[in-house]
């Protein structure tokens, strides 16, 4: 292809990786966090259980940017293959 389709890929893949990769993370933190009781001690109250949701955010978003790119590879490729099905217009 060109150096526009590569480009254009190249952008597709980055949002591909941002979205599943925040989704997936975002979902296993919430996961461990629902199995893991509150601390005895230390606990900050609601204004921390407000705060833990942003915090959450963004722990999902660092791990996204240091390894979903590693992980999304055959997803990608399917999602390409989908994408050059559809009927052009």
């Amino acid at each position: 292809g060109s150096a526009a389709d590569k480009v254009k890929t190249s952008k597709t893949r980055e949002a591909f990786d941002q979205f599943v990769g925040e989704t997936f993370f975002g979902q296993m933190i919430k996961a461990m966090r629902s199995s893991v009781d509150k601390p005895a001690y230390f606990h900050g109250g609601r204004g921390e259980e407000v705060f833990q949701t942003q915090l959450d955010q963004m722990f999902a978003e660092e791990m996204t940017k240091a390894s979903a790119h590693s992980f999304t590879g055959p997803m990608f490729e399917q999602f390409q293959a989908q994408l050059n099905h559809l009927p052009r217009k």
